[in-house]
């Protein structure tokens, strides 16, 4: 506060400017403090940002990826390119990022769901704890769907426990999605299953069912979709308690068949690490504020009509799920998990 006597010994120039600033007020003295999120917006304006896919192209993932990034790039005033880094799955991407530097300018849309596997099933080569890169969210999560030929004899969940019949699945890896589902689909229901692996991918996989060459595929809703679109195949149940936009009506596997509870535990984990889907993470490290603004442009961008539009149009379909939800998800079917209930996981998926 100035006082008359003080104002006195100053001259005039200096007096103005001091009781200006008294009026203005602390703020104004100190110079505003910058918008939240400034200098994270300064940072990546007109800087290259690589959304790394851990796929070859025209696949799934790097659809979505193409999709995304120009959507992205908008917001942040920066390119956004897609860097194909195929290899043992995507799990050699998922290294390569996790030892990445932690400056927010790499990025991966990741299978989250294998990821999560690979992870629990300690496979060899796996350098990475999927709960310590930093999380964006979740672009898309599908149910997963049952599906046999349409003229398969056995059309329901009780049909198949009743006829004792072995049913020969089609798959592409012994964690691929549809491999342990297919497995722990049999083991919940108690029949007796062969799983064929080695197709090239999951249309291979689905082309094999509907030439009748396998009985059985446990795929995504959206391609189940396509498939009994088709007039090719045919759902028996949907393998999640999360309906299915395509198959409303569909009975779920836990309305279909009684389990125990150790089994609807395992049918329940299963959808928990399936619901991981297409998740969008950064390198471990990044600073806490760049993570922040990442999560809010690339919120943002999955809310943005044109995009869901996109994808609409594509079946390409946005279900985004926070980074505190997406991190939950991970913590339930990867920390929270009990040894027991790992050790089980792991001697079903490895066939031992």
């Amino acid at each position: 506060m100035f006082n008359a006597r003080a104002l006195g010994r100053m001259g005039l120039g200096a007096a103005c400017l001091a009781l200006a600033l008294a009026a203005a007020g602390p703020a104004a003295a100190q110079g505003a403090a910058p918008a939240q999120g400034a200098d994270e917006a300064a940072f990546f304006r007109g800087k290259t940002v690589r959304m790394i896919v851990g796929f070859s192209p025209g696949g799934g993932y790097d659809a979505y990826a193409r999709m995304m990034a120009p959507h992205l790039g908008q917001r942040l005033g920066a390119t956004v390119v897609v860097e194909n880094q195929p290899g043992a799955g995507s799990l050699t991407a998922m290294n390569n990022l996790y030892v990445a530097e932690p400056d927010g300018l790499r990025m991966i849309l990741a299978n989250g769901t294998a990821a999560g596997l690979a992870q629990i099933m300690e496979t060899p080569g796996v350098r990475f704890d999927l709960e310590k890169y930093g999380h964006l969210g979740t672009v898309s999560a599908s149910p997963w769907v049952w599906l046999v030929h349409k003229d398969f004899p056995l059309k329901t969940p009780a049909q198949f426990q009743a006829s004792g019949r072995e049913i020969v699945w089609s798959a592409t890896g012994p964690i691929d999605g549809l491999s342990d589902g297919a497995q722990i689909t049999c083991e919940v229901m108690k029949i007796r299953c062969k799983i064929v692996m080695g197709y090239k991918g999951s249309n291979d996989a689905g082309l094999a069912v509907t030439r009748k060459e396998m009985d059985s595929i446990y795929v995504s809703d959206t391609s189940a979709n396509n498939y009994v679109r088709s007039n090719d195949l045919f759902a028996v149940a949907n393998m999640s308690r999360k309906r299915s936009r395509f198959f409303p009506d569909l009975p779920t596997i836990f309305e279909s068949v009684k389990m125990t509870p150790e089994d609807e535990w395992l049918m329940d984990f299963h959808g928990v690490v399936e619901d991981l889907g297409r998740i969008l993470i950064l390198p471990p490290k990044v600073p806490q504020g760049r993570i922040d603004y990442l999560r809010k442009m690339v919120r943002e961008t999955l809310a943005d009509p044109r995009l869901m539009d996109e994808g609409e149009k594509s079946q390409r379909y946005i279900d985004y799920i926070d980074a505190d939800a997406t991190l939950k998800g991970v913590r339930a079917a990867i920390t929270d998990i009990t040894p027991e209930q790992k050790k089980r996981v792991q001697a079903l998926l490895s066939g031992k």
